[in-house]
């Protein structure tokens, strides 16, 4: 049984991966701030016979961060996959929406790859980030979440190179827009039951994880 954590385990892609690698019997970590929606996908995990636990989360506090992982102690795969959108012209950015993007998803994830790192050594393990498309290029009404992925993706390039000679890997996630609650507070895509669902993402991620540079669900 190999150990996989997860970050915005609650719902939507992280909900999708946890219940994908716990069908795989991995015991899964399920990381986030939201300790209803949690033990929620814990009793899917745990109805369906798998293994997992529930660690309160909140990667914009380091912390809050610190303490989650110091209560794992094998650590097989950490999957970098908690992170927020706010939307719009440029003009419209208040100081709160860019710090909290960016406290989210770039200094969240630096603090949890390096708070999960010591336990990916002693595994020789795998760290996955996801990413986004919104790393690969610049969007509407995108700009300051696309320069966080931008961010995320320059920041997993250099694990790549400086891990080189290590016998652990980091490998991008780059998908388009899913079918998920992340746009619920957002009017900026009319229609998401057109996009992918996360499970279809989630079993993509799941088949390739295999400790690549990249799996690309969309360019």
């Amino acid at each position: 049984m190999s150990t996989v954590a997860i970050t915005g385990a609650g719902s939507g892609l992280g909900r999708a991966l946890a219940l994908k690698y716990a069908v795989n019997n991995d015991k899964v970590f399920l990381l986030g701030r939201d300790d209803t929606k949690l033990h929620l996908v814990q009793k899917e995990i745990r109805d369906n016979g798998g293994h997992s636990e529930v660690i309160l989360c909140d990667v914009q506090e380091p912390a809050s961060i610190s303490i989650a992982f110091q209560q794992i102690g094998e650590l097989d795969v950490f999957i970098n996959n908690a992170g927020i959108g706010i939307f719009g012209p440029l003009e419209d950015y208040t100081v709160s929406d860019i710090d909290k993007t960016l406290h989210t998803n770039v200094k969240g994830t630096i603090l949890c790859v390096q708070s999960a790192l010591p336990l990916i050594h002693e595994s020789k393990g795998r760290v996955l980030t996801i990413i986004s498309t919104a790393g690969l290029r610049g969007k509407v009404s995108e700009s300051i979440y696309c320069a966080s992925k931008f961010a995320v993706k320059g920041f997993t390039e250099s694990l790549q190179k400086e891990w080189e000679h290590e016998p652990i890997t980091i490998t991008a996630v780059y998908m388009g827009g899913m079918n998920t609650p992340f746009w619920d507070q957002s009017d900026h895509i009319d229609d998401p039951a057109v996009l992918k669902g996360p499970d279809v993402v989630a079993e993509q991620i799941f088949n390739e994880d295999d400790g690549r540079n990249e799996i690309v669900i969309d360019q």
